[in-house]
């Protein structure tokens, strides 16, 4: 028995006519006849009863064709759940992020991919630059926002795509001499107590404030942190300066005011990280997702698939900047 005796027997069930039914299968009424004839034959039973008028299910009929619609019915459901998971639209994606995305980048671009991805799990962890190339090296995450390029043991199996540029702004408490003077120097912010990222959690950003962190008054202490609202934090308890990405501004405390670092600091940026072969719909669907939300990632992910001959399917990112394909007719 194949699935398309099922569907003519359960047309002839719905019209009651092989003429009627044959047109709305689309296909002429003698080989209807004859598979319908044929099905009975394979099954030892009359399943319709052929009169003048027509064709009635007999009452083997009625049960075939009870079980054909519940079998065609998850014939369908499972082509649906199949085309979606091809098109990203199904099946889980772990993240993995550091803190100071969630204040910059992530809300607007979580809300828009839940909103046109519902049928995709989230999994997501905040997890330092470092960890999160490690969960993507171990397979434990799909994508990771860091802080600059992963660098190290495993990094040429990662591609690496720059999704938002920041610069070094400072947080004081409201009551801090800095406060009132709208910008600070390298001189002054060396001369202060400082609040910054551990040296192991974030390396690079690290690297990019060296002058600041180890050409300083020895007398000056530095408090580490593990994220920005920590760092926020202890500003607000006035212990010293604050160090911030320029992105998280809006995480500072009604007791604390961001003042500018003159002349700037660039921080390295925000970079959307996975694996090169990982072809996965869901990463695919991410992906074009931050590409639609993040101005320049487009063309920046397209050069960085260009540049991996080793992926695994190299349209891969090209191609989910399409809309999704309609499912066919059935």
């Amino acid at each position: 028995m194949e699935l398309r005796h099922l569907r003519y027997a359960l047309a002839l069930e719905e019209h009651r006519h092989f003429g009627r039914a044959a047109r709305a299968l689309g296909i002429a009424q003698p080989p209807l006849s004859r598979q319908i004839a044929a099905l009975e034959d394979q099954l030892g039973v009359r399943l319709f009863d052929r009169t003048a008028h027509g064709a009635v299910p007999t009452a083997a009929g009625t049960v075939l064709v009870s079980h054909a619609r519940q079998v065609l019915g998850q014939v369908d459901r499972g082509t649906d759940d199949v085309r979606r998971a091809a098109r990203g639209e199904s099946g889980t994606l772990r993240l993995a992020f550091i803190g100071s995305a969630l204040v910059a980048l992530l809300p607007s671009l979580l809300a828009r991919f839940r909103a046109t991805h519902p049928g995709v799990s989230l999994e997501c962890t905040e997890l330092s630059s470092t960890q999160g190339a490690a969960a993507l090296l171990s397979g434990a995450a799909d994508v990771a926002i860091t802080r600059g390029s992963p660098r190290g043991p495993g990094a040429e199996r990662l591609t690496s795509v720059a999704v938002k540029s920041d610069q070094l702004v400072a947080v004081v408490h409201r009551a801090h001499p800095f406060a009132t003077t709208g910008a600070v120097d390298h001189g002054q912010l060396r001369r202060a107590p400082l609040i910054a990222t551990s040296d192991d959690d974030e390396p690079a950003t690290t690297a990019a404030l060296a002058d600041l962190l180890h050409d300083r008054d020895p007398t000056a202490p530095v408090t580490r942190a593990r994220d920005v609202h920590t760092i926020v934090g202890l500003a607000a308890c006035g212990l010293g300066v604050g160090l911030l990405p320029s992105g998280a501004r809006a995480a500072v405390r009604p007791e604390t005011t961001t003042v500018e670092v003159r002349p700037p600091v660039p921080l390295p940026d925000l970079c959307l990280v996975f694996r090169t072969d990982d072809a996965s719909p869901p990463l695919a669907a991410f992906l074009a997702t931050t590409a639609e939300h993040c101005d320049g990632v487009g063309r920046r992910l397209e050069r960085a698939v260009d540049s991996h001959q080793g992926l695994a399917d190299p349209a891969r990112s090209l191609a989910v900047h399409a809309p999704p394909a309609a499912p066919s007719p059935r």
